[in-house]
């Protein structure tokens, strides 16, 4: 069982030392992360379910940073779900990019006249906030895709950028969808394609090592993270296996992956603070390892969290 060493408790806009969970005592999900001048930016979702709650119930994002990842800033809300105007609520997962000197947060919302799922677009000129609505509409909406006829499939966007400027955007439950962002970030520009993954699940997620492409993902009931690896950010991909087992009181997991430092991290959740379950998770750390030929060794989930990492000249 996971015993949270916990020194000093964040509410807002305060410091915290801890191991894994993070952030205690919120209730925290779904991280995204953002490195950006030598500092680490983790995004989550709060959850604020009752001890016995049955459903998700998810105002707000949060916005968490350190320079060690040992150390952690509450910088508290950069935004919740009914600043989108067009949304009826449901901060579920978002993730995070920085372009064009400003930072792009996309995030899951569920519609307030579209029936189902939606994905927002928000801006900041801070990595902290506050965001507000890029677009005034939102990006993706159920009656865009037709793969599947749930509600829930145009969730957890995941966004990466890569070398030559070009911007994908990944999402979906069920089905793995992806389709590339225009340059200004807030529109897509092409058409929506699905991806064949088997037991794909939902929380896609791209990372670039070299010359390599990793896109991670939840696989099965409950959740364990497996990924593949390609050659572009479309693939074709090979399947790589499994990198983090299921949790035990949480039947999610959700994943970003970073470098920080000169070494790899994963973001995820568990729900092994004091109080938590299925509806009441909390982010965790643990660092990444590569072999030689690139496979990233499978991670193991631990009380005790990365070493700390400092940033020469980033400022607690």
């Amino acid at each position: 069982m996971f015993k949270p060493l916990l020194l000093a408790a964040a509410l807002c806009c305060g410091m915290a030392h801890a191991a894994n969970p993070l952030f205690a005592p919120l209730y925290t999900a779904d991280p995204a992360v953002l490195v950006d001048r030598g500092r680490v930016y983790l995004f989550a979702g709060r959850d604020e379910a009752a001890p016995d709650g049955k459903d998700y119930v998810m105002h707000e994002w949060r916005v968490f940073s350190s320079c060690d990842l040992a150390t952690w800033q509450d910088h508290g809300v950069p935004m919740r779900a009914k600043d989108f105007a067009w949304a009826k609520g449901r901060a579920w997962a978002s993730d995070i990019v920085q372009r064009h000197g400003k930072y792009w947060l996309y995030t899951t919302v569920e519609h307030a006249t579209v029936p189902g799922f939606a994905i927002g677009v928000a801006v900041s000129d801070s990595p902290t906030g506050p965001f507000k609505d890029a677009r005034g509409t939102a990006l993706v909406t159920n009656d865009m895709t037709t793969q599947t006829d749930i509600a829930w499939d145009d969730i957890d966007p995941g966004v990466f950028v890569d070398d030559d400027g070009q911007a994908y955007l990944y999402w979906g439950n069920t089905v793995l969808k992806v389709a590339k962002l225009k340059a200004n970030m807030t529109g897509l520009d092409g058409p929506v394609t699905a991806v064949p993954v088997a037991n794909f699940v939902e929380a896609p997620y791209l990372h670039k090592r070299g010359g390599t492409y990793y896109l991670s993902y939840s696989q099965h009931w409950p959740e364990e993270t497996a990924y593949m690896t390609g050659p572009t950010p479309l693939g074709p991909w090979t399947p790589q296996g499994v990198v983090m087992s299921r949790n035990l009181k949480t039947k999610t997991i959700h994943q970003a992956f970073f470098d920080f430092n000169g070494r790899s991290y994963v973001a995820y959740h568990n729900a092994e603070l004091p109080g938590g379950g299925e509806y009441r998770r909390s982010v965790a750390l643990e660092e990444v390892t590569y072999r030689p030929d690139g496979s990233m060794v499978f991670v193991h989930q631990t009380a005790a969290g990365p070493r700390p990492n400092p940033s020469p000249g980033c400022k607690p």
